[in-house]
């Protein structure tokens, strides 16, 4: 183990035993490396990791903090590694996405309020009218935003917009069947919505848990196409 990862670790191990916690200054540099039995570069090095987890909080001019450690945050945090799948790993996260979309349409349907509702009908319409795909795309993402933001979870809400996010890399409308496809989300995005302004949660999850199959069927059209030696080898 580098000195790096064991003041990485050492850190680690004092936030989640609770010897630190939310809002806590870390002890002075001085203390920490002689107990982790690290120099202060290699401290430093672990503090701006655990930062870029959004675990720490550097403060110029007042220290070192612990994060308030929300869920939401430190979800958010996945996104730094997410984003280096390959599209076959990506796929596979869309299994643990149908299923947790199916959960926060649901959650949405038996929480909305008519506000909400005339929201949903209203960014629908907004993709219905555009014709760029990237405003769509945008669109599309605000539209999925706002049923995680009335599944009333926020840590669900951003693991799913991480999750998004890194689809969204691959703009699906740009293909040559790309307005077919449009279409058909924006029915799916009619049957979700009415299912969720229904509160009819059974109906809402099966639409969301639909509507993200045929998106990865969609993302499938990126994938390399598979060599016949491949094949062979198999």
């Amino acid at each position: 183990m580098s000195a790096v990862d064991k003041a990485f670790h050492g850190l680690r191990h004092m936030i989640a035993t609770g010897r630190l916690g939310p809002g806590d200054r870390i002890p002075p540099e001085g203390d920490l490396c002689a107990e982790l039995g690290v120099s202060r570069g290699s401290l430093r090095e672990a503090v701006r990791m655990l930062a870029a987890l959004g675990v720490i909080e550097p403060r110029h001019g007042s220290g070192t903090y612990v994060s308030q450690l929300r869920p939401e945050d430190v979800i958010g945090s996945l996104s730094l590694t997410l984003e280096l799948l390959p599209l076959s790993g990506l796929l596979e996260v869309y299994e643990i996405r149908r299923v947790l979309e199916a959960h926060v349409a649901a959650q949405a349907a038996a929480r909305c309020t008519p506000e909400a509702v005339r929201t949903l009908f209203s960014l629908i319409e907004e993709m219905e009218a555009t014709e760029d795909p990237a405003e769509a795309s945008e669109l599309d993402h605000r539209f999925h935003a706002e049923i995680a933001r009335i599944g009333g979870n926020p840590t669900l809400a951003t693991l799913l917009a991480v999750f998004r996010a890194r689809s969204r890399k691959y703009q699906v409308f740009t293909l040559p069947e790309g307005p077919r496809m449009r279409r058909k989300s924006d029915e799916d995005h009619h049957v979700l919505a009415t299912a969720i302004a229904d509160r009819d949660p059974v109906s809402a999850a099966g639409a969301a848990q639909a509507h993200v199959a045929q998106t990865e069927r969609w993302l499938r059209a990126f994938m390399p196409p598979v060599e016949e030696h491949d094949v062979a080898a198999e």
